[in-house]
């Protein structure tokens, strides 16, 4: 009876609440107000009837509603109309985000243009590193996949840094950091995949390049360690097949490899002591105990970064790699979310440098087992001049009282027999002070000439040249004269031809 007069008190007690739910529920909720988007209008919040904040208010509507040629409308008629108004710089900065969100190539460009005006017209607005960050947010929207082009992924990358650099105390500092990160990693995985693609062709140089890059320029990227391996197998590549070539001389085949193998060695050493927490440092460390080289320890510091690093990073998922296939972008999940973004881009590495420095291993190679070149010693003064040493140059002036030559034949003394094989020095005469130089004395008279007169017999000298008075000098022959030189006679004078 207790069992059952219990249940018939809670029927009865049921009976009479479930009206009274029914009528509670029946009754409306309040409404609760929805929260406002600040990000569609950072000045939603602000209280206000003033007509240029109605209109600001009227073109962030459109906004939201994607009515973008109406939200510029009422944006510029509010520059227009209220130029000292207080939110100018924001719907300055508005007409932009019309653009932006509008999408398309020229809209984008045209949106680039906007955010540009208004870094230049409010430099040290706060907006003005919001500006900056869309800009990057351009290039960042348009960027490829990393086997495609790579314009709009260099100029994301630029934006960035510049913003970061111009404005390092903006709240947008880790958001820009991080989309810098995100396209290092687009920029990493494309110099990586043509390093790769060398390094099945054989072509080393070229590899080893492409890959040089990617350490020195991105050590962010997910896959460095990989990049390091693969240069190390590529300098392995070059020492195995030095060791085959046929033709070469053993001790510089040998010496070649060691270099080689060398830079290989390092190469797989970086791999442990700066990522030593990267998936591939065991195939580093293999390759070293195989070479029969030490494996470095790391330190406890670049444990600590590189285990940050590697659990910042998102697997790659099965929807990640299925949705990659019809997405426009690249996927950069990947990326570090951990480090400090490099900040300036190293000078690239060429394959003409690696083949440089090929040329240069292999000539000291070729010249360490050949002895240095003697160096030419200066001859003697008895000793016929050498082929390898320059000769002397010629004495200038002439000798004192000599003939210009330097040295003069004097001839043997009477009565001594002549050599003609032995050489005579030369031996200066001395001279009268007050003679005349040889150049500036008179020539001498000619010998006179003996002449014998027909029918005398008798002997007179007469030097060349001599006037004789009583010779008579033959008339001159005036027969070949021209007719006109003949002296005219009588009326033949008036004719003057």
């Amino acid at each position: 009876m207790n069992r059952l007069s219990h249940k018939i008190a809670a029927a009865a007690l049921a009976a009479l609440l479930v009206p009274g739910g029914v009528a509670f529920a029946r009754e409306k909720q309040p409404k609760k107000k929805k929260n406002q988007d600040l990000s569609a209008n950072p000045l939603a919040n602000v209280q206000s009837k003033q007509p240029d904040k109605e209109l600001f208010d009227k073109a962030m509507l459109a906004l939201k509603k994607g009515k973008f040629d109406v939200a510029r409308l009422d944006l510029q008629t509010m520059l227009n109309t209220y130029p000292d108004s207080e939110y100018r710089m924001r719907a300055k900065l508005a007409v932009g985000d019309t653009w932006f969100k509008e999408g398309g190539t020229a809209a984008l460009t045209q949106a680039e243009a906007e955010y540009k005006d208004f870094i230049t017209f409010f430099p040290d607005a706060p907006e003005a590193a919001e500006a900056q960050m869309k800009v990057g947010d351009i290039y960042y929207e348009q960027m490829e996949k990393p086997d495609r082009d790579f314009t709009n992924a260099l100029e994301s990358e630029k934006a960035y840094r510049q913003m970061i650099n111009m404005f390092p105390d903006s709240t947008l500092i880790p958001r820009a950091k991080q989309r810098l990160r995100n396209v290092q990693e687009v920029l990493g995985e494309r110099e990586t995949q043509i390093g790769l693609f060398y390094m099945s062709h054989n072509n080393y140089a070229a590899s080893i390049a492409r890959l040089q890059t990617v350490v020195d320029a991105y050590p962010l990227y997910s896959k460095s360690d990989l990049a390091l391996l693969t240069i190390g197998d590529a300098y392995a590549g070059q020492a195995k097949a030095i060791q085959m070539a046929n033709g070469m001389p053993g001790a510089m085949r040998e010496r070649l490899a060691a270099v080689y193998n060398d830079k290989a060695a390092a190469a797989y050493a970086k791999v442990i002591t700066r990522y030593p927490m990267a998936p591939r440092v065991e195939d580093a460390r293999d390759r070293l105990v195989a070479m029969n080289r030490p494996v470095p320890e790391p330190t406890q510091e670049a444990i600590a970064e590189s285990d940050a690093e590697e659990r910042s990073r998102q697997p790659v998922r099965f929807t990640d790699r299925a949705f990659d296939v019809i997405r426009h972008g690249p996927t950069t999940v990947e990326a570090s979310h951990v480090g400090e973004p490099d900040m300036e881009s190293p000078k690239r590495t060429l394959a003409p440098d690696i083949t440089k420095e090929n040329i240069k291993i292999y000539t000291e190679a070729v010249n360490a087992n050949r002895p240095p070149a003697p160096a030419a010693a200066p001859t003697g003064v008895n000793e016929p001049p050498r082929s390898d040493a320059p000769s002397a140059a010629p004495l200038q002036g002439n000798a004192p009282g000599g003939t210009g030559v330097g040295v003069e034949v004097v001839n043997a003394p009477s009565g001594a027999a002549a050599d003609p094989n032995a050489l005579v020095p030369a031996v200066a005469k001395p001279t009268d002070p007050n003679a005349i130089p040889a150049a500036e004395a008179p020539a001498a008279a000619p010998d006179p000439i003996n002449e014998i007169k027909p029918g005398t017999g008798q002997q007179t000298n007469i030097a060349p040249g001599a006037n004789n008075s009583k010779e008579k000098k033959p008339k001159a022959d005036l027969s070949d004269e021209s007719s006109s030189k003949k002296k005219k006679k009588g009326l033949s004078k008036l004719n003057p031809f």
